[in-house]
């Protein structure tokens, strides 16, 4: 196409697609509100100078990935949080149309393509974390990009396939959460169209893997050249520690050495929830400075100790493992009913109200909890944050700040803050609705039909009930980003806990599902359609 004639073409596309030229415009203004209201970009305290951190001192760290510093750290040259926060809310913009454009290409109804991106475009949580220096925004990106490549066809090639591997891969590196994914999208390659049956189908997967590996491997590579370990990070025992912390009991369990050393002896009915517990509780800190691993590097010795060390992680990770096998039905109900906070109304303040508070608008970046009194502060802060098991020298994350951005930070315009703020308090996905979603979801696999010879009943009746069949019909491809999204919810309330900013990755993955349950009905075995592109556009011009 010419460029010339490219205005043409997007004026045109925006008639024919009006109400979702609507709802992009609508999330573009929202995002541009935020941006004038809070002026470069908004901080969560522990993740975020971790972030910039190792942007500005490319490093792995110890408690988490840090791909998302490497993106930072690609716009440092610009020294803008504007910059970043700005990429970010036009990625958070571009999920939608991947969104709607996937489903147009399955032929969805242009109405129900674009109901489908409302949660992502208007959701205000989603909004304010584009507008944190947090990796959610490019971790969901990245695996859109990748889910559209590999449903844009019902074949997919192996250029395709690599790519989005590539695209997998780098994700997981940017939210240890997405590691679960390099489970879930190889499978699904080998289930779609039963491609497993296929040498061909074999070989894509196997493609897909390989690439996926790259991204992971380098990282691996990366982190064992700083710290001796071949891993990702050394938190994997923490996190489960925390998460096990809700239902272990020493009696049970009967822990002996170190392990015994980290189970907590404290009433179950006195912990807090684990993602609040892990911060406070001795059993992880104070109690853990013994334990420790020795290296020796050109003849000088170091001592790592406490959780997030060789042999802390160790220890947890073991402790965390003995707890489930001794206690499995009391895993499952805390994953059970961290699963169902995802769905309640209204939010509450899990796992701690201050966590929470770094998920909102404010009109000033100082507050006070009304609750406790305790002071809150979305700027960062000038003394030493004694956060354990994260000790970090005096200055450094304000510094930080400054360094990265040339902006000190705190600037609230309030007559652009106030809209955006009381907005994002009323508009959001709430609970029951994202049930919903799921459920619309699950549409997309199956059809509810009467036996042979006989039609759906009018009305309900014992009789009528028998004559029903649930039959395995899916529409366009919604196996995948359901699973997705199921995968990307459940994974860290398994291995953590609960926690509101988990559900950013979930909601697009989850509704673009929904949308597909729309699609035309497909006969079992097949998958959706994949016209080329001039079999499409009379669609898109003719409408539903």
């Amino acid at each position: 196409m010419s460029p010339r004639l490219l205005p043409r073409r997007l004026w045109q596309l925006t008639r024919e697609n009006k109400l979702f030229s609507g709802a992009l415009l609508a999330g573009a203004l929202l995002r541009a509100d935020a941006m004038l209201g809070y002026p470069g970009a908004l901080w969560f305290s522990g993740d975020s100078y971790i972030y910039v951190g190792a942007a500005l001192r490319p490093v792995p760290d110890s408690s988490k990935v840090t791909g998302y510093s490497l993106f930072l750290r690609l716009l440092l040259p610009f020294h803008s949080f504007t910059l970043v926060t700005g990429v970010q809310h036009l990625m958070g913009l571009m999920t939608a149309v991947m969104i709607y454009v996937l489903l147009r290409r399955h032929q969805v109804p242009r109405t129900w393509a674009a109901v489908a991106t409302l949660p992502q475009l208007l959701d205000g949580y989603i909004i304010e974390d584009e507008h944190l220096i947090m990796a959610e925004t490019l971790f969901t990106f990245l695996l859109m990009v990748a889910t559209l490549l590999l449903l844009w066809k019902p074949r997919t090639a192996w250029w395709t396939a690599a790519v989005a591997g590539l695209l997998a891969g780098a994700a997981a590196m940017v939210r240890t959460e997405g590691e679960v994914m390099l489970a879930v999208l190889p499978l699904w390659l080998l289930l779609r169209g039963w491609s497993w049956k296929t040498l061909r189908g074999w070989a894509v997967a196997v493609v897909f893997a390989v690439a996926m590996l790259v991204p992971v491997g380098a990282y691996v590579s990366w982190f064992h050249q700083k710290t001796g370990h071949f891993d990702t990070t050394l938190s994997t025992g923490f996190s489960l520690w925390g998460r096990v912390s809700s239902f272990a009991s020493c009696a049970v369990i009967k822990p002996a050495g170190e392990e015994a050393v980290v189970c907590p002896a404290q009433p179950i009915a006195d912990r807090t929830p684990p993602g609040d517990y892990i911060w406070h509780a001795r059993y992880v800190h104070a109690d853990m400075n013994s334990i420790c691993t020795v290296t020796v590097t050109d003849g000088t010795s170091a001592r790592t100790c406490g959780p997030v060390s060789p042999a802390g992680d160790k220890v947890l990770t073991t402790f965390a493992e003995d707890a489930i096998v001794a206690q499995p039905l009391g895993y499952l109900k805390a994953v059970v009913k961290g699963t169902l906070l995802s769905f309640g109304f209204p939010r509450i303040g899990y796992p701690d109200p201050g966590t929470t508070y770094y998920y909102s608008f404010h009109f000033a970046y100082i507050g006070t909890d009304p609750a406790t009194g305790k002071p809150y502060s979305l700027v960062p802060p000038r003394n030493v944050a004694k956060i354990p098991p994260l000790i970090v020298p005096r200055d450094s994350e304000y510094n930080d700040w400054l360094t990265y951005g040339h902006q000190a930070p705190g600037a609230v315009r309030k007559v652009f803050a106030a809209p955006i703020a009381a907005y994002q308090r009323a508009v959001f996905t709430y609970g029951p609705l994202l049930a919903v979603i799921f459920l619309l979801g699950l549409g997309g696999w199956f059809s509810v039909t009467a036996r042979r010879g006989t039609s759906l009943p009018p009305l309900p009746s014992a009789q009528a009930l028998r004559s029903l069949r649930l039959r395995w019909r899916p529409r366009g491809t919604s196996m995948l980003p359901w699973w997705s999204a199921v995968a990307l919810l459940v994974a860290p309330i398994a291995v953590a806990d609960f926690d509101y900013r988990y559900l950013i990755p979930v909601i697009p993955f989850a509704a673009m599902a929904a949308g597909l349950a729309f699609a035309p009905r497909k006969d079992a075995g097949q998958d959706a359609p994949s016209p080329s592109l001039a079999e499409v556009e009379p669609t898109v011009q003719q409408g539903n």
